[in-house]
């Protein structure tokens, strides 16, 4: 490693974050922030880091894709069957943070994670595209395979398999809506003195207060 990992540092100058600006609701604030990273052209800013805790304890992390808020609850798609899917069977808490670069801008996210209905899965499956509809049903999520060329050859055995036919969505495939108990959002500042509000969740309703840095 050629670089001074200890001089590689920013000073963060973009924004501000204050009390007024995050309201009260900490899901239509996270709409303003989602937009303008949309308006901004941060790529994928649906990207959000996944952590997820095994029956051992063992915390382990990936990034997924964010699809939608529905009824204040973050909702994504994956592999029943794979390690996430396992971990939050076993321990229906995860968090949720995403990184916005070009805004200076972190949000965590806390809260339980359930399955969303079959229906939910079916109609956002549909709508996927072709190839990714058959590398769902191609891969085994997580599990061991010999090499790459078991999973091409397995790809290429389902679509041969569906050519000309709707592709059917795995059993095992499905959405999960995550309902936050906490949300922070994180603004870079010089100096590190970072604004760093947090809504917390009590009941139906939310608090929030400032965190020092």
């Amino acid at each position: 490693m050629n670089h001074d990992l200890n001089e590689m540092r920013k000073s963060y100058e973009k924004y501000t974050l204050n009390e007024e600006d995050a309201g009260s609701d900490p899901i239509v604030f996270f709409k303003v922030w989602f937009q303008l990273a949309l308006d901004e052209k941060e790529e994928e800013p649906n990207a959000m880091l996944l952590s997820t805790v095994s029956p051992e304890g063992q915390p382990s992390a990936r990034v997924v894709l964010l699809k939608e808020i529905k009824d204040g609850d973050f909702v994504f798609f994956t592999n029943y069957d794979s390690r996430k899917g396992k971990d939050l069977e076993n321990n229906p808490k995860a968090s949720l943070t995403f990184f916005w670069a070009s805004q200076e801008r972190q949000i965590r996210i806390e809260g339980s994670v359930s399955k969303v209905s079959k229906q939910s899965s079916l109609e956002y499956f549909a709508k996927r595209p072709r190839i990714s509809q058959l590398g769902a049903l191609a891969s085994l999520q997580s599990s061991v395979v010999p090499n790459r060329q078991y999973l091409e050859d397995q790809f290429t055995n389902i679509e041969k398999k569906y050519e000309g036919k709707d592709v059917p969505m795995p059993e095992t495939w499905g959405g999960y809506a995550l309902n936050p108990t906490r949300i922070e959002f994180w603004q870079g500042r010089q100096g590190r003195l970072h604004d760093r509000i947090e809504f917390s969740k009590k009941g139906n309703d939310w608090t929030r207060c400032r965190l020092s840095p």
